[in-house]
């Protein structure tokens, strides 16, 4: 089965995405997902410059020979731009390969390992009560697992939670968006967020919160131990991952779960988190993290330490991304839970799919490969547009702070 043409799509339908299209001598096409939000021209520049000259006349069944021809070809290795374009070529051969063997990807993979994938849903409020509400809305959507986001007072925007009734998009701005940041109000407000929640939800469902990377390790300590009470999920990015050290200091001091990971590239990102078991969630995707056959090395490594998956997947990666995602789930022994936010009627009739939600749980579908396609002339009616995520900057002194 010889690759015989390749080529990237870049489409907006609500938001960029980057889609990789590979073609074979005996008719079966494949596709991966290559988006970078924010940087999504980069990436298809690296692809169609650099990768797809390289794959014409290969064997599209030799996937780890591929994966470690780009890895270690290129000698400037992993970074976001390189892993996302090998991710979408490992992602689409991985298509090809299931399609040639007429079965669902998961069957390529060891099988299923659950009946179904659990999956958590967004509840973004501009206060506590909006959040509750919206928190309730989710639960009456069938949601078992529900990620809980308020904006703070005396902040005009809070990255994560809409502006308004509209949906929430955090690539806003042709140029990048600057929004205010106060550390000590947030501390004080996101408690209070949690006894709220919990004092309408009850305790059967499962409550997570994403910090956005915004504290210090010792502020992500003391919020983590605020947290306890309420029995959350996770904590997810506390604090910048950069330095795998810090989360020692937050371990230290909390029993509070704790996930990050959705920024990482490679096993060597996350590499001393999991061997010290510094974390309980590793969150990388698979269009950032290398594809399929560097998402399963990371995962194999996490189960060794007891770490679990739970991968990212909001709408800034598109639903080639999500399918290929969920059969991951469906396969991988040590799965956690699988972050969902529903894509737009626009983007869901450009890539037409297998996967499905019901109750709280999502299932990739039963057709053969990734059960992800692409209507190439519908994309073309939504051109790319230049779109940044914001920045923030301390309220106080105007101190650029943490994304």
């Amino acid at each position: 089965m010889k690759i015989t043409a390749a080529k990237t799509i870049v489409c907006c339908p609500g938001r960029n995405f980057v889609t990789l299209k590979i073609e074979t001598d005996d008719g079966l096409v494949g596709i991966g997902d290559a988006t970078l939000n924010g940087r999504e021209l980069a990436v298809a520049s690296y692809l169609n410059d650099h990768v797809i000259p390289c794959l014409i006349g290969r064997d599209a069944h030799r996937i780890e020979d591929t994966w470690h021809y780009l890895y270690r070809g290129a000698y400037w290795r992993r970074g976001p731009v390189t892993m996302s374009a090998i991710a979408a070529v490992d992602t689409a051969l991985w298509d090809l390969k299931a399609k040639a063997a007429k079965l669902p990807l998961y069957q390529l993979l060891g099988g299923a390992s659950r009946e179904r994938v659990l999956v958590y849903g967004h509840a973004n409020g501009r206060d506590i009560e909006h959040t509750v509400d919206e928190v309730l809305r989710l639960k009456e959507l069938g949601y078992l697992a529900i990620r809980a986001q308020s904006g703070v007072p005396g902040l005009n925007k809070v990255y994560g939670v809409a502006s308004g009734d509209q949906p929430y998009e955090p690539a806003d701005s042709s140029l990048p968006a600057e929004h205010d940041w106060d550390t000590p109000a947030y501390l004080r407000h996101t408690p209070r967020l949690f006894d709220a929640v919990r004092a309408k939800l009850g305790w059967e469902h499962h409550l997570l919160h994403d910090v956005h990377h915004r504290l210090t390790p010792i502020e992500a300590a003391r919020l983590g131990k605020d947290l306890e009470p309420y029995r959350l999920f996770w904590m997810e990015d506390a604090t910048p991952a950069e330095s795998q050290e810090a989360f020692r200091l937050i371990r230290q001091h909390t029993t509070t779960p704790l996930a990050v990971g959705e920024v990482f590239n490679s096993l060597w990102d996350c590499k001393d988190l999991i061997a010290e078991q510094l974390i309980d969630f590793i969150r990388c995707t698979v269009v950032h993290a290398g594809g399929i056959t560097h998402l399963k090395r990371i995962a194999d490594f996490a189960a060794m330490h007891q770490v679990r998956t739970g991968s990212h997947g909001a709408t800034d990666l598109s639903p080639v991304c999500m399918g290929a995602a969920l059969h991951f789930d469906l396969a991988v022994p040590n799965f956690g839970i699988q972050e969902h936010m529903p894509h737009s009627a626009e983007t869901d009739a450009v890539f037409p799919h297998a996967y499905s939600f019901s109750e709280g749980f999502m299932h990739p579908g039963e057709v053969p490969g990734h059960g992800v396609t692409i209507d190439e002339a519908l994309a073309a009616r939504y051109p790319y547009r230049r779109a940044y995520l914001p920045v923030n900057r301390l309220r106080s002194d105007g101190t650029l702070w943490h994304w």
